[in-house]
Order: C-alpha cells, then sequence, then structure tokens
C-alpha cells in the first residue's frame, strides 16, 4: 500500500504512531490545508513522508500513491472520497463513513464500478478482541440484554459551552454525539447481531446538536442500549447478557480492550487476544493486506455492514429530529 493521507488532526497522529510498524505500507504523501504547512513539514521530517502538498487534486495526481487515507472532519468524508475514487485511487475513509446515506451508497456504487477498494476505519471490526467476542456468543445461550457504554469528556466541550462551535459540535459538520462517540457502539452492535428492527434515540440537545444521547435498538428477542456521551465522563463498557452466562468488557467499543466470559454460576474466564497496543494496528494490517491482495469480496462485506451502520444512524436521526445541513444536499 503506497498511502498518502489527507489531514494533520489528532487521528493523522494516532495513525503515523504505529504505521511504520507495517512492513506493506509506505508513507508517500500528506495533504492539508496551507495555515497547516509547517505542521505537516513537522510529519513530515519526524515520519519520513515522501511529500507534501497544500493541494488535494495535486496530490491525487502522484502516481505513487495507490491509497487515500482520509481523517478529515465529518463533513468532508463524501467530497473527498469521491474525487480520489474518480482519480483511480483505492480509499480508507475515517468513520463515520460519511454524513448520510445517500452519500455512503454514491461511493460504494463509484467504488464497484471501477474495482477500487474503499473500506471505512472503524476499530472494533478488526480487532482480534471483538472478533474473539464474536465467537463466544453462541455461549450465551438466548441473548436478552446487551448494553453499551462510551462516554468520554470532550476535550473542546469547554470551548462549546464558552460558545464557540468547533467540529465535534457542529451540525453543519456532522458533529455530536451519535455521529462520533456512540457509533463505536453501534458498529459493535451491527456486527454482532446484524440490523435491528427497530431504532429511537433520545437525546440530549444544546444549541441544535446531540452532546450525548441515549441509542435504543430492538432485536425482537432482545433489546440493546448504546449510550455515548461527550457531555460527561462514566466507565465505559460493554455488557452481553444470555440466559446461559454473560460477557463483560470492561472497556469502550473503539478499544476492546480485554473482556471476561462468565457462564451461569461459574468462574469468570478473561479474554485477551489482542498483539498490539494500539487499537488501529489490526485494521490497518487487514487494509494493507485486502488492498495487496485485491480483496474485493472482502470490501464488499464490510461496505454491506457500514451500510447497515448507515442505515441505523439514518433512523436514529430521524427519531431524535437531528439535522445536518449535509443531509439537504
Amino acid at each position: 500500500m503506497k498511502l498518502g493521507i489527507v489531514g494533520a488532526g489528532m487521528i493523522v497522529g494516532d495513525l503515523l504512531g504505529f504505521i511504520h510498524e507495517i512492513p506493506g505500507i509506505s508513507l508517500e504523501a500528506i495533504c492539508a490545508r496551507a495555515g497547516s504547512q509547517d505542521k505537516i513539514l513537522d510529519l513530515q521530517q519526524t515520519y519520513g513522508i515522501a511529500q507534501t502538498y497544500s493541494d488535494y487534486s495535486e496530490m491525487l495526481m502522484n502516481t505513487e500513491v495507490d491509497t487515500v487515507y482520509i481523517g478529515l472532519p465529518n463533513h468532508l468524508h463524501y467530497a473527498y472520497a469521491k474525487e480520489a475514487l474518480l482519480s483511480g485511487k483505492h480509499v480508507i475513509c475515517e468513520k463515520p463513513f460519511t454524513s448520510n446515506v445517500n452519500e455512503f451508497r454514491e461511493l460504494k456504487e463509484l467504488a464497484q464500478q471501477r474495482k477500487l477498494v474503499l473500506v471505512e476505519a472503524i476499530t472494533n471490526q478488526y480487532l482480534k478482541n471483538a472478533l474473539t467476542m464474536k465467537e463466544f456468543l453462541p455461549k450465551l445461550g438466548e441473548i436478552k440484554i446487551v448494553e453499551c457504554n462510551y462516554s468520554q469528556y470532550s476535550s473542546r466541550y469547554d470551548a462549546f459551552k464558552a460558545g464557540e462551535t468547533p467540529p465535534a459540535f457542529n451540525p453543519e459538520m456532522s458533529g455530536g454525539a451519535l455521529m462520533d462517540i456512540n457509533l463505536y457502539n453501534i458498529h459493535l452492535v451491527v456486527g454482532f447481531f446484524g440490523s435491528p428492527e427497530q431504532v429511537e434515540y433520545y437525546a440530549n440537545m444544546e444549541r441544535g446538536i446531540d452532546t450525548s444521547g441515549v441509542l435504543l435498538l430492538d432485536y425482537g428477542h432482545f433489546k440493546c442500549v448504546c449510550i455515548g456521551a461527550k457531555d460527561r465522563s462514566a466507565p465505559s463498557s460493554v455488557n452481553i447478557q444470555g440466559n446461559k452466562g454473560y460477557i463483560h468488557m470492561p472497556s469502550s467499543a473503539n478499544v476492546c480492550d480485554s473482556f471476561n466470559f462468565t457462564p451461569n454460576k461459574e468462574t469468570p474466564i478473561r479474554v485477551d487476544h489482542k498483539d498490539h497496543p494500539h487499537r488501529m494496528y489490526d485494521e490497518f494490517v487487514e487494509f494493507e493486506r485486502i488492498i495487496t491482495e485485491q480483496d474485493l469480496e472482502k470490501v464488499k462485506r464490510m461496505l454491506e455492514h457500514s451500510e447497515k451502520v448507515m442505515d441505523v444512524i439514518e433512523q436514529a436521526k430521524r427519531s431524535a429530529k437531528l439535522v445536518f445541513s449535509a443531509d439537504n444536499r
């Protein structure tokens, strides 16, 4: 994979902190707006990135780049991914894939027409602990209750309360708790159980954006609650309860640090199958394999999963009457 990176924010810094450990990935380019040139020059020097750009179209003309990683604010994912696909590049797009399901479906069709890889960077669909947890689900018997809580006081919330509008809390940029922190819970649950029968979202709203909220997913034979909060903190966890036992994971759904499987009236069994400390490592190992092997069947399956998640998001937004400017395009 010959990677071109778009963006210079926190998530890009996370990526650059480990990406050199994956032998099949070379850092060919990084692009950010003109005002961030000093920052990307520092990143270039620190991480050995071949080229820097302030013009995205110019970076896409670089024949050494075969894959573009989009680490930009949510509302920009669609336009940047589309331009990359039209330029013949594979695309790894940060979550949420797009601002709405219509944008996603357009990108999916374009990628499939051109036989290009298009995948969403979402940790818990690749983390070994999450994949192992899915294998344990039949041991729980009939699933009855699923609970996911990811609550983390945002470093930008104080600025928002003071009257500023950072991207994470901007409805025009598809911000908010549902599209950010609760999305990990949704991906985990949909990855385990597929699409729910009914979706209801109860949001705490401030200045037109959901700063926290409770998402109820009705699967008929069991019920699920997904809590996502950017306006407060609490211990994050995942609990899956069946009539033969339960799974408890004392970490957020984006990390899946380890979990306990406890059969009824028996001693808990601790499971930890991770082989790398960084939460993003497993997904990029798999992305490199997918692109090298042109595994479009795996891409198709992952796009089907992402579309189910986008459908849940759409239903949740309608339920809570959330309005994002991108939805009107």
